[in-house]
């Protein structure tokens, strides 16, 4: 039999990116539980069954096991504080959460991409988890956009559009003017043709996206705390612990949160792709437009994160 680096192995899975999801059910004495997973899938359409898995160790899988319905709750894109909250242990956290119950009393979140009311239909034995088999009875489409989860990183679906032959017509901005106007649609525009040509150059490095986001906070900050990662990475701590370690196996970080040399010359790699795409990017825009562009989009951040 093959044995796998159980990190490694982790890592190779992250590869694929999933959904994320909430599932939820409630016991009969009504303590409610919830818990983040990516590992939802479709399994039949005849009849309509859908599976997740949960760790055996966890200490809600009791709850689930004898609930007669859960709900999976696919979250959106912005509901990344919500993913984090679920995946986190708490105390209760159905606090502040808004819900409402459906069959089984089963706690449905609200403002979600769309959600499934499930019966619990069958529980097999897979390894060192459960594999919930659930029969949907009852759903909603709410037509969101959803939150993805790739390379131990949270993303949003932002579509590629096909490029277009060099042969053919360009597209008139005087026929689409609403469109060429429109500042969300220039910036989702502008994003997905930044990162088609970024993300494969930082991936050159071996260093998943949310790796090489955690060693260019730690290369930027003096004194950078656990705490400031979590905040600043927009990384479920689970994957900002794996980041840490497999960044601490590589030895570009130890244990204290420092980088080491190995480290801080990865960084620099890093940051001067960063500084290669920008200076492709802005190679039209004056000194004194850059500045200014950068400053109008630290000003909508700022405003943003109110």
């Amino acid at each position: 039999m093959m044995s796998f680096d159980p990190k490694e192995f982790r890592r190779c899975l992250g590869n694929f990116a999933t959904g994320v999801t909430v599932i939820t059910a409630q016991a009969e004495d009504g303590t409610k539980v919830g818990v983040t997973a990516n590992s939802f899938n479709s399994v039949s359409l005849d009849p309509p069954l859908v599976l997740w898995s949960i760790i055996k160790e966890s200490s809600s899988y009791s709850i689930f096991e004898k609930a007669s319905h859960f709900a999976v709750n696919i979250l959106a894109a912005d509901q990344i504080n919500l993913s984090n909250n679920f995946a986190r242990p708490s105390e209760d956290k159905f606090s502040n959460v808004d819900i409402k119950l459906g069959m089984g009393n089963a706690p449905i979140l609200q403002n979600t991409a769309a959600n499934l009311q499930c019966e619990n239909y069958q529980i097999v034995d897979g390894g060192d988890h459960w594999i919930m088999i659930g029969k949907v009875v009852a759903f909603e489409n709410l037509g969101r956009s959803p939150l993805l989860y790739v390379q131990g990183s949270y993303a949003g679906a932002i579509p590629f559009t096909v490029t277009r032959p060099s042969d053919s017509p360009a597209v008139s901005e005087q026929t689409f003017k609403r469109l060429h106007n429109s500042a969300i649609y220039l910036m989702t525009q502008v994003q997905q043709k930044i990162l088609e040509s970024y993300l494969p150059k930082q991936s050159s490095t071996g260093l998943s996206t949310s790796e090489a986001r955690l060693l260019l906070i730690l290369s930027d900050g003096h004194n950078v705390s656990y705490e400031d990662l979590l905040k600043l990475s927009s990384i479920p701590e689970t994957d900002v612990q794996a980041g840490l370690e497999r960044l601490e196996s590589l030895q570009l970080v130890e244990s204290n949160l420092l980088l080491t040399e190995l480290g801080h010359e990865m960084a620099e790699r890093l940051w001067n792709i960063a500084q290669q795409q920008t200076n492709e990017v802005f190679e039209a825009f004056s000194d004194e437009e850059y500045d200014s562009f950068k400053h109008q989009l630290q000003t909508l951040l700022k405003q943003l994160s109110k």
